[in-house]
């Protein structure tokens, strides 16, 4: 099963980017855009993993987020990996405060210690919109930068929790299921 740790965005959020972004799928790039419901930002992609080591995952989240503040997440800027002129991913940018980045750093190292591989590349906070199948050629993307450039979106929602997720990829996107969560220090269970 494919698994990943996310900070999964609340409804209204995700709403209000996707409206957010609608210029951008209005524009007719070739660009293959994701439902809002799938919205969030990754923490940890694990991969393809075998079933016995879900309780292991849930348990690190668990308690690395019960040993986490909760914490503001801010939102905004449009932009691209690897680059706007030739994109593979469009997303919406988190700020990477210190609170995010050591959540994220908790996770890895304490994920290691059950003998998950450490993420080596810099961590870019974001939340995925859309993806590009295939090499659409030279130029298709011209005015894609001006374009992103010129929305403006400013968001600021509470994390509260992390979740694992599992993925399960179709042809109309990803599906996504909630397995565990994991409440931040200072949240009520019925917050949470």
């Amino acid at each position: 099963m494919r698994l990943f740790i996310a900070i999964n965005l609340p409804a209204p959020e995700r709403q209000r980017i996707y409206d957010a972004a609608a210029p951008l799928r209005d524009a007719g790039f070739p660009i293959r855009w994701l439902e809002p419901e799938t919205f969030h930002l990754t923490l940890k992609f694990l991969g393809n993993a075998r079933s016995e080591v879900v309780p292991v995952v849930e348990q690190v989240i668990r308690k690395v987020a019960s040993q986490t503040q909760a914490f503001p997440l801010g939102l905004g800027g449009f932009g691209a990996f690897p680059t706007i002129r030739r994109p593979r991913v469009i997303w919406m940018g988190a700020d990477p405060t210190p609170a995010l980045r050591c959540l994220k750093q908790d996770l890895e190292w304490a994920l290691t210690k059950h003998g998950f591989e450490r993420e080596t590349r810099a961590f870019h906070p974001h939340v995925t919109l859309g993806r590009i199948d295939g090499d659409p050629g030279a130029g298709v993307f011209r005015g894609l930068d001006e374009l992103a450039a010129s929305l403006d979106y400013s968001g600021n929602t509470p994390v509260h929790k992390v979740d694992l997720m599992r993925s399960h990829p179709s042809r109309k996107g990803p599906r996504y299921t909630l397995m565990e969560s994991g409440s931040l220090k200072g949240v009520d269970s019925a917050e949470g």
